[in-house]
């Protein structure tokens, strides 16, 4: 089961891709988590990528389609995999049906919501240090301000969800990553799920989507 997830930063893909990767044992491919990982180990990819990144442009293409094609030959992958923040553009999905062939993607899973919500929940959200967890200070705000509930790490703002950010994320996203809504569309791939319901009615719907592909 190939699956990409899309939609804009902060519509709950990584939330829902938690869940079908429990349900149907794939990996959850997320760029985002790679390149963090590489701008904290200071990585050449990682220093190359953190101007892009603090700023909330997009990485270039050639960059993050090298660090797609080598995961994808990974072990784990060969019963399929769940693709979060890749491609984000047109040129980068039509190189990733390119680097596919013979197979191809199963599903493209579009998680919809306005920017109004986008904004509340990224502006609001904050992550540990040290494990990774992640509150929302509306919604789950950690225990003891600023100190994580399961390892007592420290909590703190990304640069990437503070609010001037998050509106030229969003801006990003329109013009360039939007434009994939109707590409997928197009090619008979794409469901939508609305993603201003809870949770789990999201990962309900999507499951619905899911069961009726044929195999993984």
């Amino acid at each position: 089961m190939k699956l990409i997830l899309l939609g804009a930063p902060g519509a709950g893909k990584g939330t829902q891709a938690e869940k079908i990767i429990d349900k149907y044992k794939i990996p959850q491919i997320s760029t985002g988590d790679i390149l963090r990982e590489n701008v904290k180990n200071q990585t050449e990819l990682g220093l190359k990528a953190k101007e892009y990144m603090e700023k909330g442009e997009l990485v270039p293409d050639d960059v993050i389609i090298g660090i797609i094609k080598d995961r994808l030959a990974k072990d784990d992958c060969r019963n399929g995999y769940i693709l979060d923040g890749f491609p984000r553009t047109i040129p980068q999905a039509e190189a990733l049906t390119e680097a596919l062939k013979p197979d191809k993607i199963d599903k493209v899973i579009f998680i919809n919501v306005s920017d109004d919500v986008v904004i509340e929940r990224l502006s609001l959200r904050r992550v540990c240090k040290n494990c990774g967890a992640i509150y929302h200070m509306k919604y789950n705000p950690p225990k003891e301000e600023g100190v994580c509930d399961k390892c007592g790490g420290e909590v703190y703002q990304r640069d990437d969800d503070k609010e001037e950010t998050i509106k030229n994320r969003l801006k990003v996203y329109r013009e360039q990553t939007e434009p994939l809504v109707k590409y997928y569309s197009d090619s008979g791939l794409l469901v939508e799920i609305d993603g201003t319901k809870s949770v789990d009615e999201i990962a309900n719907d999507i499951d619905s989507v899911l069961s009726k592909i044929g195999g993984n």
